[in-house]
């Protein structure tokens, strides 16, 4: 069963911590929110719940830190 991450960019506070801790996962876009990626692939267009992203197995540590780390408590994990 594999694990897919998700921001929700209405509560994202743009700190930037996500991307420091797990930048294979995470990125900034210009409008100062976070976006999950996969590989090349941003999810910003849909955001939200509808762009989730698949963790690869070696970033799901960074992913979870990430997670609790987080000010805004915006970033969430769904098993698929």
């Amino acid at each position: 069963m594999g694990l897919k991450v998700w921001i929700d960019q209405d509560l994202c506070t743009g700190d930037g911590l996500c991307e420091e801790i797990a930048p294979a996962v995470f990125t900034l876009l210009d409008d100062g929110l976070a976006y999950v990626k996969e590989g090349d692939k941003v999810f910003n267009d849909p955001g939200g719940a509808a762009g989730m992203a698949d963790i690869p197995d070696k970033e799901l540590d960074g992913v979870i830190e990430s997670a609790e780390e987080c000010p805004g408590e915006c970033i969430f994990i769904e098993a698929e």
